[in-house]
């Protein structure tokens, strides 16, 4: 068993109060956040590409409806979040995905 002065502590500060606190292995494993490219649509969700309603090279619109992906027993309807063109379409009808996968990427008008 590791003593506590092993560990490095981490200061953080709420409310004008300073505490120190040990961060899990888990928490330094992280995926490192990154703010999305406009125009990439990535699920949120791990689940199946029910249909597709869209092509590549087609003009969509912001809000238009691009594919219909099922979650946890419910079917969700994906939309543009920009208008543009459609660059690529990374799954397929029937596709299992997982979380954080690229669904399609629109290049922005």
């Amino acid at each position: 068993m590791e003593n506590k002065e092993d560990k490095e502590f981490v200061d953080f500060i709420v409310t004008a109060r300073k505490y120190k606190t040990l961060l899990t292995e888990k928490y330094k494993n992280r995926q490192v956040w990154h703010k999305p490219f406009l125009g990439d649509v990535i699920s949120n969700l791990p689940g199946t590409i029910i249909k597709i309603e869209v092509k590549e090279g087609e003009t969509v619109e912001a809000g238009q409806l691009l594919l219909i992906h099922q979650a946890m027993k419910m079917l969700n309807r994906v939309v543009a979040p920009v208008s543009g063109v459609i660059a690529e379409i990374g799954v397929q009808e029937g596709e299992k995905i997982g979380k954080n996968h690229l669904m399609v990427k629109i290049e922005p008008k």
